[in-house]
């Protein structure tokens, strides 16, 4: 935070984010997509690893909580994907550098449900803007000031003979629709994101992509 001026670290206590408009060049952007599509087109999932991604505590248990493919991925590259992108036997119906969610919206949590230190409150999500991300191609939306309440619901793993690999602790609460404000992001644009702040994303209708990097920084010691 020590690149910040004083009013935007005042918005991002208070806000529980922080939007850092033109952060990285039309050129980075294009480098950083450029890899990632080598990274997908060189993708090699097994059937049984294919895996659609989801925020939803039931679908988690059925799908990400039960595989070793998603409980091991903390350190290396794997690929999660959007909902009805297979067909009953695993294969994609839509080409695969389109079916990806995870390397997509999402519905509304805090990123320490699932990313949690001790104390809380260690935990800052960094997401870039790869390509312009409107109103109509699936932006952000944030509960301004949610970081403040604590975390409503903890995700943790469970002994590896005991059934379902996760379980949760607590559950979230039936946030208002009308508690969320948007946030658009041009391309390159950096959003800070505080690890207990609600947000979500809606699902992308329009022709356009909106491709992003996220990068999750936890402090080392408290």
């Amino acid at each position: 935070m020590a690149c910040l001026s004083p009013s935007q670290l005042k918005k991002f206590q208070e806000d529980g984010f922080l939007l850092l408009e033109g952060f990285f060049t039309a050129d980075e952007c294009v480098a950083m997509q450029q890899r990632i599509g080598e990274i997908v087109a060189e993708m090699d999932v097994p059937l049984h690893c294919r895996t659609e991604f989801s925020t939803q505590e039931d679908e988690q248990l059925q799908t990400q909580g039960k595989t070793d493919y998603f409980l091991s991925s903390g350190d290396k590259i794997r690929f999660f994907f959007e909902k009805g992108v297979f067909d009953e036997k695993g294969n994609f119906l839509v080409p695969p550098e389109k079916s990806i969610n995870k390397i997509g919206h999402v519905s509304p949590h805090q990123d320490a449900t699932f990313l949690y230190t001790e104390p809380l409150g260690r935990v800052l999500g960094l997401w870039i803007a790869m390509e312009d991300a409107m109103l109509e191609n699936g932006c952000l939306w944030f509960i301004p000031g949610s970081h403040t309440r604590g975390v409503s619901r903890r995700m943790i793993r469970a002994p590896s003979d005991s059934g379902p690999g996760t379980s949760f602790l607590g559950s979230d609460p039936a946030w208002a629709s009308n508690l969320f404000v948007p946030l658009p992001v041009r391309r390159g644009g950096l959003v800070l994101i505080h690890g207990e702040v609600v947000h979500k994303s809606e699902q992308n209708h329009s022709d356009h992509s909106r491709q992003a990097y996220t990068v999750h920084l936890m402090e080392a010691a408290g």
